[in-house]
């Protein structure tokens, strides 16, 4: 097996870092601007002391014109772009941003750690229609430690207890904490925030803040304000002093991302996947996949921390992330052997002809084939990204591990981006990557009669190429046919 070409995803922090302590008495936040600042329209005095921040839940997918978000090449950009929960100027808020502006490298640190998966979070959020500000919930609940545990047995970078979890669909066993597998937690952590917003009627702040402490006891809060005849809305709830002040760490990093000021400074993230899921599709082993894929045991690991041990469990999940953009993994010869079919070219066909017809840009068919130009020739073996059919599963094909070969036999994914050319539709990419036309809606929060524009960016879950069929000539035959040969003429 060739080494994989990989691409570089920054310095994973796990470790603990010393932070400042909050001060006691709320101090000015405007003494760190300049004396010309004046507060955006986001910041706004409250005319009266109730809020009600409600987004109008998602809608019905079906049928609907999916229509791609403004370009930006920064993910934290694309973040700030489309922040909109509004924001308003009281003393719990002034003293978080203040908090934040007293640590300036808070989010560069917590960004280097959420390299690998926040792209991926992101876009789940965006796929299930919900605030952006979701996304920035792990830096708030537990600056972004996948094995962070807290002293309520809350685990994970969203900080998920172990019966929200099991609730919402979490494995957990002695082999496996999907509280610790960052997008696994992702998937159930705004599951339970979904669930909670329609529960308070869609009020994003009673739905954080009962995310924070529990939905009983913010309904009971309500209760005893509706009950002395006193508004309802969060700032005028009487919570636990921690969960007081959840919400305002969140708006006040979401201020501060959309408006980042003197002393505060806003990340730079490449806007695409740092990393891609490979599902290896039963138990494995990390020291073969080390081996087979070119990434080291240690980096798989990091990356990977719901896994508790060296082999995954017999029962699942067999998913495991990457740390390879899109760029390296089209090069990689990992993705070449395993990953891409091969199309022989024949007479009238160009590159471009090619391209379109297995649904990728130009660009990507010829860094696929290592082409400086776009000259082909008949007969000539280009690599293209749809697999034939569904052969035996990568463990098995490399007998990896002794333990593995009695057991089912499941194909091998490799997870790969792909964006909407002109006169796409779902259909057309189900059949030119050969997979079905319902896994590929499934996949990307679709009706299989959703309709495309170009640009947007799908998900596709490439299975394993087709390997060479090798046939076996029996040692029988080959004596008869040694005898006919003797014979005389």
């Amino acid at each position: 097996m060739r080494s994989l070409v990989l691409a570089c995803v920054g310095v994973f922090l796990f470790g603990c870092e010393t932070t400042k302590p909050e001060p006691i008495e709320a101090p000015q936040i405007f003494t760190h601007f300049k004396p010309s600042y004046s507060a955006p329209s986001e910041l706004k005095t409250p005319q009266s002391t109730k809020t009600n921040l409600r987004i109008t839940p998602p809608k019905n997918t079906k049928n609907k014109i999916i229509t791609p978000p403004a370009k930006t090449t920064d993910l934290w950009q694309h973040i700030a772009n489309n922040l909109h929960f509004p924001i308003e100027q009281n003393k719990a808020l002034k003293k978080r941003i203040n908090w934040y502006l007293q640590q300036p490298d808070y989010l560069q640190v917590m960004s280097k750690r959420a390299a690998p998966y926040l792209y991926h979070i992101v876009k789940k959020v965006e796929q299930q229609q919900l605030p952006i500000e979701l996304a920035l919930l792990p830096f708030v609940e537990s600056g972004f430690r996948p094995t962070a545990h807290s002293s309520q047995q809350a685990v994970g970078v969203w900080q998920l207890v172990g019966a929200t979890a099991h609730h919402f669909g979490v494995k957990s066993d002695q082999w496996y904490d999907g509280r610790q597998d960052v997008l696994a937690a992702t998937d159930a952590a705004l599951a339970y925030l979904s669930y909670l917003y329609k529960r308070f009627d869609g009020n994003w702040l009673h739905a954080l803040a009962a995310y924070n402490s529990g939905e009983g006891r913010v309904k009971r809060a309500i209760k005893q304000n509706k009950k002395h005849g006193k508004s309802t809305d969060y700032w005028s709830l009487k919570l636990p002093q921690e969960t007081a002040d959840y919400v305002p760490k969140l708006l006040a990093l979401s201020y501060l991302v959309k408006h980042p000021q003197q002393g505060f400074k806003r990340p730079k993230l490449a806007y695409k996947a740092l990393t891609t899921h490979m599902n290896v599709g039963q138990q494995f082993d990390f020291s073969i996949i080390a081996k087979l894929s070119g990434v080291g045991s240690k980096q798989l690991h990091a990356l990977n921390q719901g896994y508790l041990k060296n082999q995954s469990s017999p029962n699942g999940p067999h998913t495991l992330l990457l740390p390879i953009e899109q760029q390296a993994l089209l090069n990689s010869s990992f993705f070449k052997t395993n990953f891409a079919g091969e199309y022989i070219v024949k007479q009238n066909d160009t590159l471009y002809s090619i391209a379109r017809r297995f649904g990728m840009p130009l660009s990507t068919l010829k860094q696929l084939n290592n082409k400086q130009n776009n000259l082909i020739g008949i007969g000539e073996k280009l690599l293209v990204g749809q697999p034939k059919t569904l052969p035996e599963s990568l463990t098995i094909d490399y007998k990896i591990s002794p333990y593995l070969e009695h057991q089912e036999v499941v194909i091998a994914t490799l997870e790969v981006d792909y964006e909407v050319q002109p006169g796409d539709t779902l259909w057309s990419i189900s059949q030119l990557y050969n997979v079905p036309h319902s896994d590929l809606a499934k996949w990307n929060k679709l009706s299989a009669s959703s309709m495309l524009k170009p640009g947007i960016q799908l998900v596709l879950f490439i299975p394993q190429a087709e390997k060479p069929q090798v046939t076996t000539i029996k040692k029988d035959l080959l004596l008869d046919l040694q005898k006919t040969l003797n014979q005389p003429r």
